[in-house]
């Protein structure tokens, strides 16, 4: 397979140094990048263009913003395969930690962002939005409390939990709170991520690589190279990672109801297991309303199982009446993807290929958004004082 590169010409003169990219138009080997890059100065190569591999580049040049920061991806927003899990992302914020542990760092940064972003970034497609959970179990067993306290960590941060009373949770549940969350149109926050890396001068290229040293060959001179591959880490070789495996899920995005949705809305019997989960892009209701899910682990089938959305139709239709009923929904697209989970969570650390420097930045599963200002930050502080500008 050829991947055609629109490729140019440009002498670029920053504040400390010249910089010259020497292209030509070009039909290069998926496994072979012809084209080499030449800089007079530092700068970082960020492999990946998911939610991680945008956010790290940004995080990267508002940290040293004299900085050359350029991404180099397979897939770019607006694509629509299965393993660019981004563009399937519900997305929201919710914390998948309860160890006090790095998890509640990354979640807690990112929460905070967030907040900003919806306040006075309202283009990004963030937006604060109430989220009410409800569960199967009591609370004591569905892995939220954070031993040894026996709280929720993140009560405070969100300013507060509010349990739902027993007469309002739906049917089986055992019980349930609402509290104050974000909700992410990945249409919208995505493209945006992308346009704020161009507006900083972030150079973003469309490029294959089979194996991570092909990025050094491409970009000689490379600082450090940060790995935000994703999925792809299993395979890339030279990181070959055998901790990550799919956890595919699918989701349904369909019209709102002329009365919009104000809140989002969880149920699950117990925390890993499959979830009802129902996102309202908005609160005008314009954005369409995302319905799920699932969590289906080591399951590499990127495409959508009609069977499965009408289960999924049914399922959100009975948590939220306001949907109406399953057969009257309007779908607007089905999706599937593949979140790259890790068994022992998400790599965050820096690594030695051939004596050049790696940050690797992957394998956050189905917190990649939640979590993704503060996995970027992490990354980028791994970046040693040799490295830096």
């Amino acid at each position: 397979m050829l991947v055609k590169s629109c490729c140019f010409f440009r002498t670029l003169i920053p504040s400390q140094g010249v910089i010259t990219l020497h292209l030509k138009s070009t039909e290069a080997s998926c496994s072979k990048n012809t084209e080499r890059f030449h800089y007079t100065m530092s700068f970082y190569v960020v492999v990946g263009a998911g939610v991680i591999g945008l956010t790290t580049a940004l995080e990267l040049k508002d940290r040293y913003p004299s900085a050359n920061v350029t991404i180099a991806a397979k897939y770019l927003p607006g694509d629509s395969f299965a393993d660019y899990t981004s563009n399937w992302g519900g997305a929201n914020w919710f914390p998948a930690s309860a160890d006090n542990g790095r998890q509640e760092k990354w979640d807690s940064i990112t929460y905070k962002k967030f907040k900003h972003l919806s306040r006075v970034r309202p283009d990004s497609g963030v937006k604060a939005m109430n989220i009410r959970f409800h569960y199967d179990r009591p609370i004591e067993e569905v892995g939220i409390l954070t031993p040894p306290t026996g709280k929720v960590w993140f009560e405070d941060l969100v300013g507060g939990l509010k349990p739902i009373e027993k007469d309002n949770l739906p049917r089986g549940a055992a019980f349930g709170f609402e509290m104050a969350s974000f909700v992410l149109d990945v249409q919208r926050y995505l493209p945006w991520l992308q346009v704020e890396a161009h507006s900083r001068g972030i150079e973003i290229h469309r490029k294959i690589f089979i194996d991570i040293r092909e990025v050094f060959n491409l970009y000689p001179g490379a600082s450090a190279v940060l790995n935000c591959t994703g999925l792809g880490s299993l395979t890339l070789g030279g990181v070959e990672d055998k901790m990550l495996y799919p956890a595919r899920g699918q989701i349904l995005l369909v019209e709102g109801p002329k009365e919009p949705i104000p809140t989002m809305y969880f149920q699950a019997p117990h925390r890993d297991a499959d979830a009802t989960h129902i996102f309202p892009r908005g609160n005008d209701g314009m954005g369409g309303v995302i319905l799920g899910g699932c969590r289906q682990k080591n399951n590499w089938d990127g495409e959508v199982d009609l069977e499965f959305a009408e289960v999924i139709k049914r399922k959100c239709c009975a948590l939220v009446p306001q949907l109406g009923k399953p057969e009257n929904l309007k779908i607007i697209k089905h999706g599937a993807g593949l979140r790259p989970s890790r068994k022992g969570g998400a790599r965050v650390e820096r690594e030695y290929i051939d004596g050049k420097l790696v940050i690797h930045n992957y394998g956050a599963g189905g917190t990649g958004f939640q979590a993704s200002w503060g996995l970027a930050l992490e990354a980028v502080d791994l970046i040693p004082e040799r490295a830096r500008l």
